[in-house]
């Protein structure tokens, strides 16, 4: 089966969870790759991207498309939307791995968080960086 991964365009769920993780992982770096994206580390910005799509493809057993529709409505694309959620869930993932799950439901944290991102938010923690300098 052909696909060509765009994260601005929808994902047909069924097709993505139904692709190799692996293959997952080329289809992202290829695309960033074609739009010669500059990246620091173009394997783990495609892990990213595809945890938080197979997140999305998930429906709605999670909060994950809920939070990139609205993020959408905001007025992010959805490949900013997709590295918004991604900036979470970086993070997420480094608490755990420095602290360990804080509740019997590790995925919690995440979740809120999640909740609580805008697209604003997202925007001026470019310009909370900057000023962190």
């Amino acid at each position: 089966m052909k696909y060509v991964y765009n994260p601005d365009g929808s994902i047909d769920a069924q097709k993505w969870l139904k692709i190799d993780e692996s293959e997952r992982l080329y289809l992202v770096q290829q695309y960033h790759r074609k739009k010669r994206v500059r990246l620091p580390n173009a394997r783990l910005h495609a892990v990213i991207h595809v945890v938080v799509e197979n997140q999305v493809a998930l429906g709605a057993e999670i909060p994950v498309g809920g939070t990139l529709s609205r993020l959408m409505r905001e007025g992010l694309s959805r490949h900013d939307a997709i590295h918004a959620i991604g900036t979470i869930l970086a993070g997420h993932l480094y608490e755990l791995m420095k602290e360990g799950p804080q509740s019997t439901d590790a995925n919690s944290t995440y979740y809120r968080e999640l909740d609580e991102l805008t697209s604003e938010s997202w925007l001026n923690s470019f310009n909370n960086d900057v000023d962190d300098e």
